[in-house]
């Protein structure tokens, strides 16, 4: 896992070296084990900051060049069935690095047969010194990120805003759009961001720039057409194979030539991988949890450390130890926190740094499997109840956190991609079913606000995390071969009429039991007091934290040029109204304190 930066323009670069080389010390928590970069006709740089967990010799250093000296590689992430791809190739290889599979796959069969082939999370840049071209391309689910800035004159692109930023060739612009999509979703939509004029490059694609910046756009994977809605099945034969494919891709993950370990909340999705992880490592595994002494899960993940026999480690943090920490990880996401979680969870890792470099992590299996039980029966709620609205807005509802109503009346920010994102997602959702429309729209976006959360709390301690459920081929088969009936599955043949009078957050989990297939699997590894318990999210007491928020507001956003004249208190006494009032106030102050941040300075030099 590593960081990536570059620049690429159409006419020469002044101090070109001193820029590449203060992109890369700007990001050098991703990558601290060593960094370089390399420049062609002063119109190019491509900088690398590596955190070495594959092949550790300098020789696996980058940026790196292929054998016939025409390709130039800077890449982030990690191609796990590299040994695979070598294997279909003649290239004369001088390192056992995934990063010189990449570059011989392009070489020999090009970017299109690599990207169809590879499983793996990346952002690759990639030029091509003879034909003038670079290509920088991100993983299906967006898993690592990658950001670039296009005026026409300089493309600019890193894993990292700031390393842009500290390019010196692009100014640093308040996007307010963003302010209404970060509200609702608690992160930003690709391909946009908090800063004006910088993107995020879209995942499942890659973009090919000329020499004169033009550039084109390719999408080469999207989520499977088809959408299992079988009736008829054989439950115990598809969940063998599921528990195949899933050993697979947690297998996959634990290919690492440095120590390795698994987060372990004592929930079901981290008590599995921690199962099969301890069944496939010969070396004992190290485990971490992390909880407030007022709220923690520290009794059903010991439970699971007991039984594989892990080197468990529980870490305690208090109300200091967070607000302390808030700022500064706000500094390392280049944007407003989207869940509260983040600050423990970064907390941990840094924790854990001091014995593992490598963590497996659960995000994915809720969005694999119907996780979200409030959500993903909104389906079943919305056939049983009276309203006008279209299924798309009783969904949205449901799932955006600061309410349309309410964004409304408090903030003056423009509400584009609002529009725009209806209007997209409206025609999608009138082209399948409401069931799978469900999980198309939790796997186009939702996760991907759990990834951004996941890289930085992560990567700003130098840790790479690695998803196993967000394993494509994983995916795949979930949507082909796995049946709605097995996601979510009734509890027995009354269950289901008896949910008909009532609301999916009084029914989920008591009459049907959400992600199913998966807990039945879990059976063959975990106790039944695991897996058969409520699911709960991961904790952090806000709420009753809401003084302090409320102070930390008063002095904050009285002058907020975002929120409208004179409704602050009005947003304190509507977000005590709220069930997550805490969250609420909590992001409305992350937005203020990252655009202090930011957009004080003049980045440019």
């Amino acid at each position: 896992m590593c960081g990536i930066a570059g620049v690429f323009s159409r006419s020469s670069v002044n101090r070109l070296e001193e820029r590449i080389s203060k992109m890369n010390d700007s990001i050098i928590h991703r990558g601290p084990d060593s960094g370089a970069f390399y420049t062609f006709e002063n119109k190019l740089a491509l900088g690398h900051r590596r955190l070495s967990i594959i092949d550790l010799r300098e020789i696996a250093n980058q940026p790196m060049h292929s054998n016939n000296k025409e390709w130039h590689i800077v890449f982030n992430g990690e191609i796990y069935n590299f040994k695979e791809i070598a294997d279909q190739l003649e290239y004369d290889f001088i390192s056992e690095s995934d990063t010189e599979v990449i570059l011989a796959a392009v070489q020999e069969k090009g970017i299109n047969w690599f990207l169809a082939q590879a499983n793996g999370m990346f952002s690759i840049a990639l030029f091509n010194s003879v034909s003038n071209e670079l290509i920088i391309a991100r993983d299906r689910m967006g898993i690592k990120p990658l950001y670039y800035f296009n005026d026409g004159k300089h493309l600019v692109f890193s894993s990292e805003i700031k390393a842009i930023l500290s390019s010196g060739l692009v100014p640093a612009k308040f996007n307010e759009a963003a302010v209404d999509e970060y509200l609702a979703n608690r992160y930003v939509r690709a391909p946009y961001s908090f800063f004006k004029d910088i993107f995020q490059v879209l995942p499942g694609s890659y973009l090919k720039f000329k020499k004169d910046l033009s550039f084109e756009e390719q999408i080469y994977w999207n989520l499977p057409s088809s959408f299992n809605s079988a009736i008829k099945y054989s439950e115990e034969e598809i969940a063998s194979r599921f528990e195949v494919e899933l050993k697979k891709a947690i297998k996959y993950r634990l290919i690492a030539d440095v120590p390795l370990g698994t987060y372990l909340s004592g929930g079901v999705d981290s008590s599995l991988i921690t199962a099969i992880t301890a069944q496939a490592k010969k070396d004992k595994v190290n485990t971490y949890t992390i909880g407030f002494p007022e709220l923690n899960e520290f009794e059903y993940a010991r439970v699971i450390a007991d039984k594989y026999n892990t080197e468990h480690h529980e870490i305690i943090m208090n109300r200091d130890d967070y607000i302390k920490n808030w700022e500064r990880l706000i500094s390392y996401k280049d944007s407003p926190l989207g869940v509260p979680n983040e600050i423990p969870l970064a907390i941990m890792s840094s924790k854990l740094k001091e014995k593992i470099t490598v963590v497996l992590s659960g995000e994915g299996a809720d969005e694999l499997m119907g996780g979200y039980g409030r959500i993903f029966r909104a389906p079943f709620d919305f056939e049983n109840e009276t309203t006008d609205k279209s299924f798309y807005d009783y969904l949205i509802d449901k799932y955006e956190y600061v309410p349309r109503e309410m964004r409304d009346e408090l903030i003056v920010t423009p509400k584009i991609y609002r529009k725009e994102f209806d209007d997209k997602l409206n025609t999608l959702f009138g082209k399948g079913s409401n069931e799978e429309n469900v999980f198309r729209f939790f796997h186009t976006y939702h996760v991907k606000g759990l990834l951004q959360r996941v890289d930085m709390t992560t990567m700003q301690t130098s840790v790479e995390a690695r998803v196993p459920f967000l394993d494509h081929n994983l995916i795949e088969f979930s949507y082909k071969e796995i049946p709605y009936g097995l996601k979510l599955k009734w509890v027995n043949e009354n269950s289901e009429s008896e949910a008909r009078n009532k609301k999916s957050e009084d029914y989920s989990e008591i009459l049907d039991i959400p992600k199913y297939l998966l807990r039945k699997v879990s059976y063959n590894y975990l106790p039944k007091e695991i897996i058969e318990r409520k699911k709960v999210g991961f904790p952090v007491p806000l709420t009753e934290w809401f003084d302090n928020l409320e102070e930390m507001a008063r002095n904050l956003l009285t002058e907020s040029s975002w929120l409208k004249e004179g409704v602050l208190n009005h947003l304190i006494e509507k977000s005590k109204t709220e069930s997550r009032a805490g969250q609420v106030l909590w992001m409305f102050l992350n937005i203020e304190l990252f655009k202090k941040q930011y957009f004080n300075k003049n980045w440019q030099w």
